[in-house]
């Protein structure tokens, strides 16, 4: 199966025109309105049976379209220099309902069987944590979440209360939110609003690696991502205490 990637949109209403990148591909999948218009057919030059054409708004395709060439997955150990070589902000969305990484951990037995996970001792993601934001960098993330809360997302929001002791600032949004707003259903982080690290998973939660992109179309994009899931995420602490009072 061929799996599309949002790319964005112009409209503010869910309908057309939109833009998606084909996964594993150097294709562009180009939503919009269908020509039907005989005198602009008839100037088409080198039509194939089984083609079709749409329009769409040139804003959409200079604000959204990629400027530089699809790149390479790499293996996510092949990033993690940056999260200590960054200089600025390290940001995360997180979209998912589960992760194969967390569901195979000796952590999530231990969650399993009534263990306090947020008090745990410092793990090397922590300690890095604690040397990067001393240093007045800024760890931030924002996490999609359903209602009610799926294990993988329970189990997430145990274990971070230990990541945001440690220095990070995790903030909850509601997916039904998040869609209204237009954020992606795709993992990435974004490091120094310059550089986008896009996961990719399959079907199963886990990782199969990471795309690195300096494209500015997409790097915009992940800022205004992060901007809006920003303003309307709730702290760790806050959401953890509303979950709790409905529990």
């Amino acid at each position: 199966m061929a799996f599309l990637r949002f790319l964005g949109t112009t409209s503010d209403d869910g309908d057309c025109p939109t833009l998606y990148e084909v996964e594993g591909s150097t294709d562009i999948l180009v939503q919009g309105d269908r020509v039907t218009d005989p005198k602009q057919l008839a100037q088409l030059r080198d039509v194939k049976d089984g083609e079709t054409f749409v329009l769409v708004p040139r804003d959409l395709l200079v604000r959204f379209a990629p400027r530089a060439p699809a790149s390479e997955m790499v293996s996510f150990s092949e990033i993690a220099p940056l999260f200590r070589e960054f200089r600025h902000t390290a940001f995360r969305l997180e979209t998912r309902r589960g992760y194969a990484s967390d569901r195979n951990s000796p952590k999530w037995e231990r969650w399993m069987n009534g263990a306090d996970i947020s008090v745990e001792p410092d793990n090397a993601w922590r300690e890095n944590v604690r040397t990067q934001t001393a240093q007045g960098k800024r760890f931030e993330r924002v996490r999609l979440v359903d209602e009610p809360l799926t294990e993988g997302q329970q189990f997430l929001l145990a274990s971070g209360q230990g990541n945001v002791a440690a220095g990070e600032d995790i903030r909850n949004l509601p997916r039904s939110q998040a869609a209204r707003h237009g954020l992606p259903d795709y993992d990435f982080w974004l490091f120094d609003s310059r550089m986008v690290a896009r996961f990719v998973f399959d079907e199963d939660d886990t990782t199969l690696g990471v795309v690195l992109s300096e494209d500015p179309a997409e790097v915009a994009f992940a800022c205004q991502v992060r901007d809006a899931a920003w303003h309307y995420a709730t702290r760790t602490a806050d959401f953890a205490e509303a979950v709790a009072s409905t529990g």
